[in-house]
């Protein structure tokens, strides 16, 4: 059903009804230009759900759900539970209407900001739409804090002791070619295991104002330029 689930997401309509087309298609590191770690695309598209023919993705959806014994006649009734706040909001309506096609009739389940990451922390919840906000464009910091057995932050539970040491061959990678394969292979795997299905990486601006001295804007990430030590105002 995990696999039906993603064989189900038309990304590219996400991406459209979100954000004008202005987003990115990728699996669990940033796509690329800016993302350095990113699958080359023809090996992104291998992946079920990430290739391009939607049609064909969601009969094979459509078939799973059938030896899972839901079809047109026999509806899955579920909740989605996500933030109470619009960029959750409004994804999840949209993965509602999405999932329609392949026989789930799902009900908004919309949690108070105070409530909500209690709430993933403690996996009470079926299915649920969250965002993922990763500090800086590196696979240590996003594969040990979002898939390793144990983290507080693998709010799906997905737990494969063989990846995980994956994850630690290629941080001690010193070759950065053999460091790349290594975590697109991984990478690939995560998304296979539909561990955590990634939607879309949105893109956002950074505005500032002409007396704000000494802010580097990164490219790659909001959070890279967040230290502020050398930030004075000429005022």
């Amino acid at each position: 059903m995990r696999r039906a689930l993603a064989l189900a997401l038309d990304r590219k309509a996400f991406i459209q009804i979100q954000f004008e087309g202005q987003a990115d298609i990728g699996g669990t590191m940033q796509p690329g230009p800016a993302g350095l770690w990113a699958m080359p695309k023809e090996m992104l598209e291998t992946i079920p759900g990430y290739g391009p023919d939607i049609e064909k993705n969601r009969d094979e959806a459509r078939k799973l759900m059938q030896k899972a014994a839901f079809g047109p006649d026999k509806r899955l009734q579920i909740k989605i539970a996500t933030r109470n706040i619009p960029i959750y909001r409004d994804p999840a309506i949209v993965l509602i209407d999405q999932i329609k096609s392949i026989y789930i009739d799902a009900e908004l389940d919309v949690v108070d900001t105070a409530q909500w990451f209690p709430k993933v922390a403690r996996k009470d919840y079926s299915l649920g739409l969250n965002l993922t906000g990763n500090a800086v464009d590196d696979p240590d910091q996003s594969f040990y804090e979002n898939y390793a057995c144990g983290s507080e932050r693998n709010y799906t539970g997905y737990c494969n002791r063989e990846i995980e040491k994956l994850f630690d061959q290629q941080s001690a990678e010193p070759d950065i070619n053999k460091r790349k394969k290594l975590v697109w292979e991984i990478d690939k795997k995560l998304q296979e295991d539909v561990a955590r299905p990634i939607i879309f990486h949105s893109r956002s601006g950074t505005c500032w104002q002409p007396y704000v001295k000494g802010v580097t804007i990164m490219v790659n990430s909001s959070y890279n330029g967040y230290r502020y030590e050398d930030v004075w105002l000429n005022k």
